[in-house]
């Protein structure tokens, strides 16, 4: 058999090699495969070679996806130090003055009516002096009064007529409402405009609020707080779209100590809500601890400490999702969210029955404020 001449550039072909062995007197045939390895590039076809170069831009896409998501969870914003100038003072007698009633029906289905100025005044549910602003639930109706309290308890909301867009908001709390059915709340949002330009919650809590207090942001889509954080709070659910997890927000929990009795009895505190392009930030001080740099109205908050709960603008574009907001200071009672916790509240019967039939429950459902002061950077 003559040997096959492999000229330049050829690739050698497949074939059998026929030998013949006489021993044990027979012949026998063995074949060679003598076609190349498969991994051996030089022998590939198209096919092979598109099939590689997929699999290599979809380990590259891969690993760029991998790359990016790490750097942004480890991106952090530049809280740079701001100058703060008072813009806005809420004090003394004519603390509510700055303020609208909301009245009606609570839009969060709450048992409660919201009454007008005058009718809170005239039942002592908002009353101001120097020093000191009180708004309460009323706890004058009963199950044998006509009206009762059946279709819902009086209460009171008010909301800033100032609207704001950022700032540095000191709120000093002197007591924190709580009991069974109570959702009392201090927070900012532009109510014909909710959720599009967002709801800020500085202080609020459930029932007889035994696990603290909490602060949430609520927003539309494309504002996550699954990134890097500097607080000393403990993060709930971190994507802060209203339309995910029954519109629980991106939560932070604070100690049990933050609001309610412990809190009350140490003669409250101040909360302080920094709210700017790069995030928004809180902190709470008890009554012994305030800064005196609030307290002589220069804050500084970088020299404050880790914030108690932490929203950086890291995948959150705070300017586009917080807008136009008002100061809001409410009591509401019962509603969605206390109906979503009352079988673990540890408090009797149902709300419903709660509010309407138990007036005397209600004592230390009030707030009592010092001031509010509103900051803006120059």
């Amino acid at each position: 058999m003559h040997p096959h001449i492999i000229k330049p550039g050829e690739q050698p072909p497949a074939y059998d090699e026929i030998m013949l062995n006489n021993r044990g007197g027979g012949d026998s045939i063995r074949h060679v495969d003598t076609s190349m390895p498969w991994w051996n590039p030089r022998y590939w076809g198209k096919r092979a070679w598109f099939g590689v170069v997929a699999a290599i831009l979809i380990i590259v896409a891969v690993i760029i996806g991998v790359v990016v998501t790490m750097t942004k969870k480890n991106a952090y914003p530049n809280y740079t130090t701001l100058s703060y100038s008072l813009v806005d003072t809420y004090s003394g007698d004519t603390f509510f003055d700055q303020f609208n009633y909301f009245t009606g029906y609570d839009p969060t289905n709450g048992l409660v009516h919201y009454v007008p100025q005058t009718q809170a005044e005239s039942l002592n549910l908002t009353y101001a002096s120097n020093d000191s602003a009180v708004l309460r639930v009323d706890t004058s109706v009963g199950p044998g009064d006509s009206p009762d309290a059946s279709t819902g308890r009086f209460s009171v909301r008010v909301e800033s007529k100032n609207t704001y867009e950022n700032g540095l908001f000191v709120f000093d709390v002197k007591h924190t409402p709580y009991g069974c059915g109570t959702w009392p709340a201090l927070w900012l949002t532009d109510r014909s405009n909710w959720p599009d330009n967002g709801e800020i919650d500085v202080m609020e809590a459930t029932n007889n609020a035994t696990d603290g207090n909490q602060m949430t942001l609520h927003t539309t889509d494309q504002c996550s707080m699954n990134v890097r954080r500097k607080e000393t709070g403990s993060a709930l659910k971190k994507n802060c779209n209203w339309e995910k997890n029954d519109n629980e927000g991106c939560g932070v929990s604070a100690e049990e100590d933050s609001y309610g009795t412990a809190f009350n009895s140490d003669g409250g505190g101040v909360m302080a809500m920094e709210w700017r392009d790069a995030g928004i930030r809180m902190w709470q001080f008890g009554r012994g601890s305030i800064p005196s740099d609030i307290t002589n109205k220069t804050p500084d908050p970088s020299t404050w400490g880790t914030a108690l709960a932490d929203f950086p603008s890291t995948d959150c574009d705070i300017g586009s999702h917080f807008k136009n907001n008002s100061i809001i200071v409410n009591i509401d009672l019962c509603g969605d969210l206390v109906n979503a916790v009352w079988d673990d509240s540890g408090c009797s019967s149902n709300c419903t029955d709660w509010v309407a039939n138990y007036p005397e429950e209600f004592t230390n459902a009030y707030w009592e404020f010092g001031a509010f002061h509103v900051y803006q950077s120059s």
